[in-house]
């Protein structure tokens, strides 16, 4: 049986590490199993409902939203990769859907509350924002994911999705749509930590490391690493704990064996944080060049890279366009 599995990104500027564990590299892990129908999308409608007075910030993401993907290994003729706004049957089911749900069922999702109060809207919330978890429900449900790969902070959406589809099926007594599972990061895969060890990594806190960085990029970043606070001189006993560097080095060196001699050379004294930085930067540097090589060769060729939205979004439409016609038998205004 195909697993029909739909993921994305909003397009609010180039992709870093997190991105990258996170979800990127299970993505490219997904695609290669014969049994994963995987669509990726751009979600630029979902990123204008806090976007709305800055649109070319959403337009001139899209583009490098799309390299990166590229780059890391997302291939068209396995993956459909589409623009969310080039699909005009996602709003219209998202209006259907908006007609089951609440606004306090809205108010409640745990996800929204923290969003909101992290952007500060107050009271002065765009709607568009607000309902955003029904917009989702209706991306999900327009391909009929049988899987959605989120982090833990989404749960509260697929699981409001999941009860969107249980109360359309009830309501119009079908089984047309599918009621979605959630799948989560694997263990130790979850969201990384930002450079400077104050949270995640994340574009609006400007900790992070993009996969499009240059090798000089990349190293002034490391090399401004937090460490440990307490590790003065090179002598000193260091504290591996909530150290960045050997957080990142868990995740990307091969050699483990290396990084636990690291770790334990660090605790006991007499290993310097420039010299771990510079492992990690050796480490780091492997890892992105030919990421960031491939990316250099697609935007030589941008065409080829729009080419590539444009099928996509053309092929997404179809399978939506399908399960509108379907949605919209079931509630019976298919009129004519």
């Amino acid at each position: 049986m195909t697993n029909v599995i739909l993921t994305g990104d909003r397009p609010t500027g180039k992709l870093h590490l997190g991105h990258f564990v996170g979800s990127l590299r299970n993505r490219v892990r997904m695609q290669a199993d014969p049994d994963n129908d995987l669509y990726i999308m751009v979600a630029d409608q979902q990123a204008l409902t806090d976007n709305a007075r800055n649109p070319k910030k959403v337009q001139d993401s899209i583009l490098q939203v799309a390299l990166d993907y590229l780059a890391v290994g997302i291939d068209p003729a396995k993956t459909t990769l589409f623009i969310q706004s080039q699909i005009p049957q996602l709003p219209e089911l998202t209006l259907y859907f908006l007609n089951l749900v609440t606004t306090s069922r809205l108010k409640r999702n745990p996800t929204v509350k923290s969003e909101i109060q992290q952007k500060d809207f107050k009271s002065s919330i765009p709607a568009g924002f607000f309902i955003y978890p029904v917009s989702q429900a209706a991306d999900i449900a327009a391909f009929k994911a049988s899987h959605v790969p989120v982090g833990d902070d989404q749960k509260p959406m697929i699981e409001q999705t999941r009860e969107i589809v249980r109360d359309f099926n009830s309501t119009y007594q079908t089984d047309v749509l599918v009621e979605p599972d959630i799948v989560l990061p694997p263990k130790g895969q979850g969201r990384l930590v930002g450079i400077d060890g104050s949270g995640k990594m994340s574009k609006s806190l400007g900790n992070g490391i993009y996969l499009s960085d240059s090798e000089d990029e990349i190293q002034k970043k490391v090399m401004s690493m937090y460490t440990d606070p307490d590790h003065i001189h090179v002598e000193d006993p260091g504290k591996v704990e909530g150290n960045v560097v050997f957080t990142y080095l868990d995740v990307f060196a091969q050699d483990k064996d290396k990084v636990q001699d690291l770790k334990d050379h660090y605790r006991a004294g007499g290993l310097g944080d420039v010299k771990l930085k510079r492992y990690l930067n050796e480490v780091l540097q492997a890892q992105l060049k030919p990421i960031r090589d491939r990316r250099q060769e697609l935007e030589a060729n941008l065409d080829y890279v729009y080419s590539i939205l444009k099928d996509g979004s053309q092929a997404a439409e179809k399978i939506a366009s399908q399960t509108l016609d379907q949605v919209k038998e079931a509630m019976g205004i298919n009129y004519f």
